[in-house]
């Protein structure tokens, strides 16, 4: 029997008597990892905003690791369910004196800074964590002098120190380096073929960022799900220009997907 992680059921969610969300049918089960693509304003956050109850459905039900919002606890929900995006290590900039250790240790509550009884076995727990993901040797330097590939890392670890059945991604990618993006990206993908790991929703517009551990693909656009499913029958070329609004072709190496723009569309853009 399958374990689904997360179900949403003809959701749509209106702001201000808006509807930024259209009737979004969608299931991820476990040992599934997806991606979910889109343009700015497509929805995309506003699905994670659903998924961890910052925002309620207008219509719809949505469950999560088997809880019926509006039936179930969001804050202890939401404990297993790690987090990560660089507005979580920017609450970190003001914070000049915690170390990475510190950091990582702060997932436990998902708090920033550590306010709670940290005992020995929690501080081995974080050292393994900086240690999987080839950190370990950052465990006392401050969060603050650290690379952004290095903090983001770091983010990582801290997101993990619960122990999350579902981990958000939320362009883990943004503002980092060529070789700081790679380095990241091999660090997701060790996370998700490690056994018994989260289950992973990686939220980007970079199309090269899909690792070959991704394994299904959730497309928006306006509010609507262009498409969804395996990978590879989801990431194509005319799903991706309807995604996009830019006609492209796509080229998968290794089990990455490189996507460029066909010569056409230096016509579009001189018109524009």
């Amino acid at each position: 029997m399958t374990e689904k992680v997360v179900s949403l059921k003809n959701v749509t969610w209106k702001r201000d008597g808006n509807a930024i969300l259209h009737n979004i049918t969608w299931d991820v089960e476990r040992h599934e990892h997806w991606v979910i693509l889109g343009l700015n304003g497509s929805g995309k956050t506003s699905i994670l905003n659903l998924l961890t109850g910052y925002q309620w459905a207008s219509i719809g039900e949505v469950h999560v690791l088997g809880q019926k919002f509006g039936q179930t606890n969001i804050p202890e929900l939401r404990k297993s369910i790690g987090w990560v995006s660089s507005s979580v290590d920017e609450r970190y900039a003001t914070r000049g004196r915690d170390t990475a250790l510190e950091v990582v240790l702060s997932g436990k509550h998902a708090s920033i800074g550590l306010y709670e009884e940290i005992t020995e076995a929690d501080t081995q727990r974080a050292k393994q964590l900086l240690g999987q993901l080839k950190i370990d040797t950052l465990a006392d330097q401050r969060f603050t002098t650290l690379s952004q590939g290095q903090k983001r890392r770091v983010i990582i670890a801290r997101a993990l120190m619960a122990s999350p059945r579902l981990l958000i991604l939320d362009e883990p990618c943004n503002g980092l380096d060529l070789y700081s993006r790679e380095q990241l990206l091999e660090t997701i993908q060790y996370l998700a073929t490690t056994k018994e790991g989260p289950t992973l929703l990686y939220v980007t517009h970079h199309i090269e960022e899909v690792v070959p551990a991704i394994s299904h693909a959730l497309l928006l656009n306006s509010g609507t799900i262009v498409a969804k499913g395996d990978k590879h029958s989801t990431l194509t070329e005319t799903n991706l220009e309807e995604t996009f609004q830019l006609p492209v072709s796509i080229n998968w190496k290794d089990e990455r997907l490189w996507v460029s723009l066909k010569s056409k569309q230096s016509t579009v853009l001189d018109q524009s």
